[in-house]
């Protein structure tokens, strides 16, 4: 299959993909920080509708950190927490986040609308507001579903992709293995950029399922 990964610099489910025999090929705005396989550094919807590839799956990675509940706290003034969320203000530090939330929503579903037979797009855990713009997820996964001893949960979209199967169960881990990934970050301007880096674990989990 040729396979477009958008919104990866790490090149981690393209070389899944790629160890299994697909044309895989990934696409950011950053440059790849892996030294070999096949990146456009470009915006993942030009890729998409300048019609040069034919794309059989595209599995895509679209900035969250404004639809993710981790977030939505800075959304609205702390002080109008009991309030409907329509007659809440914008929050003091962060008074553009709406608009930033609505103009990833807008790319989110562009991507979900592309002329691809086979989209997987996959964020961080969405607060209510993101799901109903978004629509809801079709499964939870976290990375100690298949092998990986941490918890950074991500919920993928898919359109005539099956949901991915669990090789792991807790049990499978001892007492205290397993540890938030994220958590253990430490605090500076690159946190982001480290953060969303998709686990090894679960990007062969993409391949093995997907990638048949």
């Amino acid at each position: 299959m040729r396979i477009l990964i958008g919104c990866e610099y790490s090149g981690r489910v393209r070389d899944a993909f790629a160890r299994r025999g697909h044309t895989a090929v990934s696409c950011d705005l950053r440059a790849s920080e892996a030294p070999h396989g096949w990146h456009i550094q470009a915006d993942l919807l030009d890729v998409i509708r300048s019609g040069a590839e034919s794309w059989d799956m595209m599995i895509a990675h679209p900035y969250c950190t404004y639809n993710c509940n981790s977030g939505i706290r800075w959304m609205y003034h702390p002080d109008d927490t009991p309030l409907p969320a329509a007659e809440r203000r914008r929050h003091p530090r962060y008074p553009n986040r709406m608009d930033d939330f609505l103009q990833g929503v807008e790319f989110f579903n562009a991507l979900k609308n592309a002329d691809i037979e086979k989209i997987a797009l996959e964020n961080s855990m969405p607060h209510g507001l993101a799901m109903e713009q978004l629509g809801k997820y079709d499964q939870i996964v976290q990375p100690w579903h298949f092998g990986s001893p941490f918890t950074k949960a991500a919920v993928p979209r898919l359109h005539d992709l099956v949901v991915l199967w669990h090789t792991h169960c807790k049990s499978d881990y001892a007492p205290g293995e397993i540890q938030a990934a994220c958590h253990k970050m430490a605090p500076g301007p690159n946190r982001e950029k480290e953060r969303s880096r998709t686990d090894p674990a679960i990007a062969e989990a993409f391949a093995r399922n997907w990638g048949l």
